[in-house]
């Protein structure tokens, strides 16, 4: 069984900075990429931001020389750093790992729960 977790998530002014981890854990045999997704009540779940082992990045337009996009692979751990926030990047945010296990060879996309972001004054 394999488990994503995301944390960091907070209450936090116009302005400030946080941090969001994601942690893979299970049988893994490999992770080859780590996405971030944000959604807002009743609307569409967005991409933010995405890692690849072999170090490229994609960002949203709307986040791009803000948030910034880590991991460390052996480890099976993600991290968005997240600066200048804005109250519209308010929204739960999560944490995709595109990864195989003992299961299957077959590289596919596991969620996490979602941690919840408010930028707020």
């Amino acid at each position: 069984q394999v488990q994503v977790v995301e944390s960091g998530g907070d209450l936090v002014q116009p302005g400030g900075s946080l941090r969001l981890s994601c942690a893979a854990s299970g049988s893994i045999l490999s992770i080859n990429r780590m996405e971030w997704y944000r959604q807002v009540s009743g609307k569409q779940r967005e991409s933010v931001a995405a890692l690849t082992t072999a170090g490229s990045t994609n960002y949203a337009q709307s986040v791009k020389g803000r948030f910034t996009v880590s991991g460390d692979f052996a480890k099976n751990t993600g991290y968005l750093q997240m600066n200048g926030l804005k109250p519209e990047d308010t929204a739960v945010y999560y944490c995709k790992a595109v990864l195989n296990d003992i299961s299957s060879d077959w590289f596919r996309g596991v969620w996490g729960q979602g941690t919840q972001v408010t930028v707020s004054s």
